[in-house]
């Protein structure tokens, strides 16, 4: 069915919300001074002993119930409160062993990887993140298997964690949006995207740049908005221009984004 939207097609999404929609922006930190740093070791061992004692089945190594980072990143996350971190982790933890994090590898994903349609830069942005890009006119939901792009989008959250520098700890997501087309629109993976970003990686992602979004975005980021609640503050609507001019040097910047 044609959507009837009131603009000429190809008009730019991203400079009607701009007159339309005041959209919130902040390149959210996750150091805080508030954090307490002294208390850290004590509270990672606290969480630690109350996975073992409560929840033993709970595998352990990367990603599980002794992995003293990703209790930390969790404890971050829940303002250092041992009971809401344990909670959290109760369920990442079983998350990542059902999906088989640990599994993923290159050539697991080489198929639906060879899409183009989602990798990581060989650089990082002007504040030292790593960058994770997806070409959304190459996402063809209707082509593609569902699980496959779930488990390419995973394995580029870990290979983008991996890239991060001693001190940083959050990565940055570019979408884009230019050539999006209806046969492009996937609400369930936006989903299971939204999922993973708050449930088993969260607070990861410190900023999403949403570029040269045509009109016919406008439908799916009025569904998609509510979902993100407070994430939707870290989504920046921007040009090719902006992510070229503010995000990358001459030498580090996307060949999508040159001139």
């Amino acid at each position: 069915m044609a959507l009837r939207l009131g603009l000429p097609l190809g008009h730019s999404f991203h400079g009607y919300v701009a007159k339309t929609t005041p959209i919130r922006f902040s390149k959210v930190s996750a150091q805080n001074s508030m954090w307490p740093s002294v208390e850290s070791p004590k509270l990672i061992m606290e969480v630690k002993e109350k996975l073992e004692r409560d929840h033993p089945s709970l595998h352990v190594g990367k990603n599980g119930r002794d992995d003293d980072k990703m209790i930390l990143w969790f404890l971050k996350d829940r303002k250092f409160s041992v009971d809401e971190a344990v909670k959290k982790l109760m369920i990442a933890i079983k998350w990542h062993e059902e999906f088989g994090v640990s599994e993923l590898s290159e050539e697991s994903i080489r198929g639906i990887a060879e899409t183009g349609k989602a990798y990581v830069h060989d650089f990082l942005d002007v504040d030292d993140r790593p960058v994770l890009i997806v070409e959304a006119s190459k996402h063809l939901p209707a082509m593609h298997d569902p699980v496959e792009d779930e488990k390419l989008c995973v394995f580029l959250i870990e290979k983008a964690l991996s890239k991060l520098p001693d001190g940083k700890e959050q990565i940055l997501g570019i979408f884009d949006l230019r050539d999006f087309g209806s046969e492009n629109a996937d609400i369930r993976f936006l989903k299971f995207l939204i999922d993973v970003s708050y449930y088993y990686y969260p607070k990861r992602l410190g900023e999403v740049l949403f570029v040269d979004a045509p009109f016919v975005f406008q439908p799916i980021w009025q569904l998609v908005k509510p979902l993100l609640k407070s994430y939707a503050s870290l989504v920046r609507f921007c040009s090719k221009d902006t992510v070229r001019q503010e995000y990358f040097t001459e030498a580090t910047v996307p060949v999508r984004f040159k001139d």
